[in-house]
């Protein structure tokens, strides 16, 4: 791995300089796929978030603040072509740091360069609108940046969050001061280095690495920042919003998610096979927006599992370069996580369960893929985020069943329909609560175009296409009386 370490690992990105951590502390790294330390980060603490905050406050009083919308597209189309070009290493890299498979991680960083390149042509294109008013007024509104934004990432998809969350926001004229995941933060650290390198002015980018309780917290509630977005789980997600409160300032929160596919007897199974079972086993199961129910109507519930149970049985998971259907999971807490959700659903049967391959690495942290059978709606496998490769069936008889499954947790992200019926397609679109729903598809490729988001617990507000960019701005209507 060392031949793909091309900037600094062991520092602080502030003002546009790599320097050591205030107080000087390291953080261990570890390979998930074999349990051991390949190096250190930065343990960044208040004094490095403090820094951070007064340099991207100096940047919005210089250069950065003066830049046209259209030089700040520029840079980060740049920033965008920069991540084509390294695109091999950082695949290298997140695998390496996440664990996900070579295929996936590289996925990840044309994520991120699509980010970037939707972003720079988007940055000159947000307007705003002429209000007609009274007589003798002209009224209009314009956005603005926030000014300091504040972004918290997590670790199972730290260049896909960094793209959508610090790409639209630098796209408004914000300045961003980034708190990437302690677990696995290679990839925001070289972000940080190609935005350099593309001519982002100092000051505009920051990435302070750390701990949650420590950088984090201090980002929350920091007096100086105007805006968070936060990437994570629920309960961090409460602290997260607390603290911005203490100072008024707007967060945008993207939470878990316990994301149903609700499959009609009158759905092309053929189809909706391979979005049924990948939309849950991706990233081994470590996503928001994971399928992890599926709901099947009865006419078609005994054929549909006998089908997944086999594309189950053939899941292989094992390191992230072999680049198999699965890889580790990010450590051996989570590990204990998940396989204490199996534990406890050691009473419900089993339709198909993958393979550990035979010579991965005893120290990784390898689950199976695992498909449960008629689980009931109201277990804990069934209700709560599991974040692993765990996905449950669940029956059903009529259409007004489903919903009311589909709508039974706490839960809001991401939902799917597989129908052919029209009117049916329709009435569930609205029906079901959750910020995307789609239809006969699940995900439509990722989306960098489409708002996501969610309801409930799976949080507020909204990222991805134009609608970030209205979420890292603030809207001033503008009154003139000329008579």
């Amino acid at each position: 791995m060392d031949k793909h370490l091309w900037y600094d690992t062991t520092s602080v990105f502030v003002n546009g300089r790599w320097q050591a951590p205030a107080e000087g502390g390291q953080l261990p790294l570890e390979d998930p796929s074999t349990g051991e330390e390949i190096g250190t980060i930065a343990r960044g603490t208040r004094a490095d978030i403090d820094a951070a905050v007064a340099a991207a406050q100096g940047a919005l009083a210089g250069e950065w603040g003066r830049m046209t919308a259209l030089e700040r597209g520029r840079i980060l189309t740049r920033i965008g072509q920069l991540v084509l070009e390294r695109i091999d290493d950082l695949a290298v890299i997140e695998a390496t740091d996440v664990g996900k498979p070579l295929t996936q991680a590289r996925n990840d960083a044309l994520a991120l360069a699509r980010y970037m390149e939707f972003y720079g042509g988007a940055a000159d294109k947000v307007m705003g609108e002429t209000i007609p008013y009274l007589d003798g007024y002209t009224v209009y509104t314009m956005r603005e940046p926030h000014g300091v934004t504040g972004h918290i990432v997590p670790w199972n998809y730290p260049m896909q969050i960094i793209g959508r969350s610090v790409g639209a926001a630098l796209a408004m004229g914000n300045a961003a001061v980034l708190k990437p995941a302690e677990e696995a933060c290679l990839t925001a650290l070289a972000f940080a280095h190609l935005a350099q390198e593309a001519g982002l002015p100092a000051g505009a980018l920051n990435v302070v690495p750390g701990l949650g309780e420590e950088a984090g917290a201090a980002l929350s509630g920091h007096a100086g920042v105007n805006h968070i977005s936060f990437t994570g789980s629920v309960g961090v997600g409460k602290l997260v919003q607390a603290a911005a409160a203490e100072n008024v300032v707007p967060v945008t929160l993207e939470l878990g998610g316990k994301s149903p596919q609700v499959v009609f007897d009158d759905a092309d199974l053929d189809a909706a096979l391979p979005f049924l079972v990948g939309a849950c086993i991706q990233n081994a199961g470590q996503t928001c927006s994971a399928s992890s129910r599926v709901l099947i109507q009865r006419g078609i519930y005994e054929e549909l599992l006998a089908r997944m149970g086999d594309s189950y049985n053939g899941m292989m998971s094992g390191p992230a370069r072999a680049d198999l259907n699965l890889g580790p999971l990010i450590s051996a807490r989570q590990k204990e996580i998940v396989t204490g959700y199996m534990e406890a659903a050691a009473d419900l049967p089993i339709a198909g369960q993958g393979t550990i391959i035979d010579d991965a690495p005893a120290g990784g942290h390898y689950v199976p893929a695992t498909l449960y059978r008629d689980v009931p709606p109201d277990h804990k496998l069934a209700q709560e985020e599991i974040f692993g490769p765990v996905q449950v069936a669940i029956p059903f008889e009529t259409e007004e069943e489903a919903i009311a499954i589909a709508n039974g947790t706490d839960f809001g992200l991401v939902a799917s329909v597989w129908s052919e019926n029209g009117a049916r397609q329709m009435r569930l679109a609205k029906k079901l609560k959750a910020g995307q729903v789609f239809i006969n598809n699940y995900g439509a490729g990722g989306g960098v175009e489409l708002p996501f988001g969610g309801i409930g617990k799976s949080g507020h507000g909204r990222e991805k296409g134009f609608e970030a960019l209205y979420g890292f701005s603030t809207l001033k209507t503008v009154a003139t009386r000329h008579g």
